[in-house]
């Protein structure tokens, strides 16, 4: 059953956990599992894609109850009206703050269409230097980082943060794999280490502002935890963290 985190008269948003497709794909005919159709089994009646969220992203995807209420925000995103916020584990220590202004090339299967513009803003939020080599280096640094991204191109995050060699850890398409192997073989981390974790828009049909937070999955928190970064979540809003902090020296 798929977590509700936010509902009214026109639309419903979940909290997509790591690894679902939002809706049946040709590039992943073998999944027998979609966001769209679990959502519409659970609550008895169809519903329509607003957005989309990568297989391996988790977080805030949002819904649309009816026809009517499905092209003012797909409009809305298009037109960059709606803001967004990521989380994410890369590898490195990232620059304290940034943009990534790169255009995005589309992926194989397009390669006909032009590159189109992107651009990405960043925060970085704590890092942490771990004790275990990976490739030729005696230890492992990463940054967790806040992500807004201004465009919302296909895998766009993912490319961006590939561009400037800060791979997104567990990005088994633009990762680094030397890292993504640590994670699973070491921290017992195999998927990807990124998070919708919030939207927030005008409402098309009420006159209020919307945001809708989901929280970090347990894996994400657990990691967080575990590099001690309690106090960056407790200050980004992540007021739920756990009261104990494992920790890791």
């Amino acid at each position: 059953m798929l977590e509700i985190i936010y509902e009214d008269e026109s639309y419903v948003a979940v909290n997509k956990p790591n690894g679902l497709l939002v809706h049946r794909t040709r590039i992943a005919e073998e999944k027998k599992e979609f966001a769209l159709q679990m959502l519409r089994d659970q609550l008895g009646y169809q519903v329509y894609a607003a957005h989309r969220l990568d297989r391996g992203t988790s977080g805030v995807l949002l819904f649309a109850k009816n026809p009517e209420s499905v092209t003012p925000m797909v409009k809305a995103f298009e037109e960059k009206l709606v803001d967004k916020v990521y989380y994410a584990i890369v590898r490195g220590y990232t620059p304290e703050k940034d943009t990534i202004d790169s255009p995005i090339r589309s992926d194989k299967d397009h390669k006909h269409k032009a590159p189109q513009d992107a651009a990405t803003h960043y925060e970085r939020m704590a890092t942490v230097e771990l004790p275990i080599p990976v490739g030729r280096y005696s230890t492992a640094r990463y940054s967790l980082v806040k992500v807004v991204p201004e465009t919302g191109r296909m895998h766009q995050i993912r490319k961006h943060f590939a561009h400037i060699r800060h791979y997104i850890v567990g990005d088994k398409r633009h990762g680094d794999w030397r890292h993504n192997q640590m994670f699973r073989e070491q921290l017992e981390s195999p998927i990807m280490l990124l998070h919708s974790a919030s939207l927030a828009f005008a409402h098309p049909f009420q006159k209020s502002f919307i945001e809708i937070k989901a929280p970090l999955p347990q894996h994400f928190e657990r990691l967080c935890l575990q590099f001690g970064w309690k106090e960056a979540l407790l200050k980004e809003g992540f007021a739920h963290v756990q009261a104990t902090d494992s920790g890791m020296a």
